[in-house]
């Protein structure tokens, strides 16, 4: 990825992943409805376009239609795995109810360094590999604490095992 593409803003990434799933769902993606989409007024979704296109990640036309280059697919493409992995980690094992979780994805999305989104990866990897053989006796300890806001104790953790 280029300098100038890593200096990328929050906001430049919400475009290119509006154009993405635009692109997706209707198999194009119109000014008006990426402003839709973002909530935004049609002349910010064109001056956002044009930046894009300066930096080579879109090419579009004037209060038209957008399309992502090549390097501009890769970045939104990133931008929804980040999402998709905070999204999955939040809802999933921290049980956050899916709305709370989708809001929350996408402000973090965009702050999470390389280094914690590969962790995050893995956790959830590890995590999902020890699903195969059934929930992880910690990770059911946690769903306990989060239902009750305590702890299992080792008797309440044989009488768990002995429910399976």
């Amino acid at each position: 990825m280029s300098a100038e593409i890593k200096r990328i803003s929050s906001n430049m990434e919400d475009y290119l992943e509006a154009i993405a799933f635009l692109k997706k769902e209707k198999g194009v993606a119109r000014v008006n409805d990426i402003g839709r989409l973002l909530r935004v007024k049609n002349s910010s979704v064109n001056a956002a376009l044009i930046t894009l296109a300066k930096r080579g990640l879109v090419a579009h036309e004037r209060y038209g239609t957008a399309e992502l280059t090549v390097e501009g697919g890769r970045v939104a493409c990133d931008v929804q795995k980040r999402h998709d992995t905070v999204f999955k980690f939040l809802s999933k094992i921290l049980e956050i109810n899916e709305k709370t979780a989708q809001v929350d994805a996408c402000k973090m999305e965009h702050a999470i360094s390389p280094m914690t989104f590969n962790r995050l990866t893995k956790f959830i990897r590890f995590v999902e590999i020890g699903l195969n053989g059934g929930i992880p006796q910690w990770l059911k300890s946690f769903k306990h604490y989060l239902k009750t806001g305590k702890k299992l104790s080792c008797r309440m953790r044989q009488t768990a095992l002995k429910k399976e």
